[in-house]
C-alpha cells in the first residue's frame, strides 16, 4: 500500500481543521495527520512549509501544492479531487 500523498497539519478540536478532515473523508482521500504544537509561536514545521504558523495546512506531494487557510484548502480539494475535477481534462469546459 502506498503512502498518502496529502499531509494535513492540524490541531486537536480545531473547527477549521475538522472542516478539512470532513472534506478529505467525503472525497475518500487517503491522508496523514500531523498534529502541531498548540502554541502558535512553536509551529516551526508549519512555518517552514507554508510561510505561516496557522493551521490547517496541507502539503499535497501528488500535485506539489502547499497551502493553508481552511476555505482555500477545501476549495482546492474539491476542485482537484471532487467529481468536477477528478474526471475533467485541464482546459475542458
Amino acid at each position: 500500500m502506498s503512502e498518502p500523498s496529502i499531509t494535513l497539519y492540524r490541531l486537536q478540536a480545531c473547527p477549521f481543521c475538522e472542516r478539512v478532515v470532513r472534506v478529505l473523508e467525503e472525497l475518500g482521500l487517503d491522508y496523514r495527520s500531523r498534529f502541531v504544537e498548540p502554541m502558535h509561536s512553536e509551529r516551526d514545521v508549519v512555518k517552514r512549509l507554508t510561510g505561516k504558523r496557522t493551521v490547517p495546512a496541507i502539503v499535497d506531494e501528488g500535485t506539489g501544492v502547499t497551502m493553508s487557510e481552511s476555505a482555500n484548502i477545501v476549495a482546492y480539494l474539491e476542485r482537484t479531487y471532487g467529481s468536477e475535477g477528478a474526471n475533467t481534462e485541464p482546459g475542458a469546459a
